[in-house]
């Protein structure tokens, strides 16, 4: 599942702390995006199309829901992403990425902590 980057700005919003109406979303938006209310039921008529998001009937209004986890979501795009960009080859990534001086030592540090973890996984199996 691929989304737009404004279908990113909805789901995040929708991850934070659904259920949301239309009204409240438009409103928790309005300040980052300026989507006016037509906008946003577009989106969540896109994106229930996609089944990334979910709707129940309310009293007054329909309540929306995230119908998939970030996680979900975050591992078809950078897998999407890789397979575009990078011809699948994570290594290219990290490469362009030093050669760009675009990680930090927090992260150098935390990319060295997931590849040891892959080490010891690859170890036991």
């Amino acid at each position: 599942m691929n989304l737009s980057d404004g279908e990113w700005k909805l789901m995040n919003r929708l991850w934070q702390g659904g259920p949301y109406t239309i009204m409240r979303l438009t409103e928790a938006l309005k300040m980052e995006t300026g989507w006016s209310k037509h906008t946003v039921i577009t989106m969540l008529a896109r994106l229930e199309a996609k089944g990334a998001v979910r709707h129940e009937e309310g009293e007054r209004a329909k309540r929306y829901y995230p119908a998939v986890e970030r996680g979900e979501i975050s591992a078809a795009e950078t897998e999407s992403f890789l397979s575009r960009v990078y011809n699948g080859h994570l290594g290219g990534l990290v490469n362009a990425m030093v050669d760009q001086k675009a990680l930090s030592k927090q992260e150098i540090d935390e990319l060295y902590e997931i590849l040891r973890r892959a080490g010891t996984t690859e170890e036991r199996s």
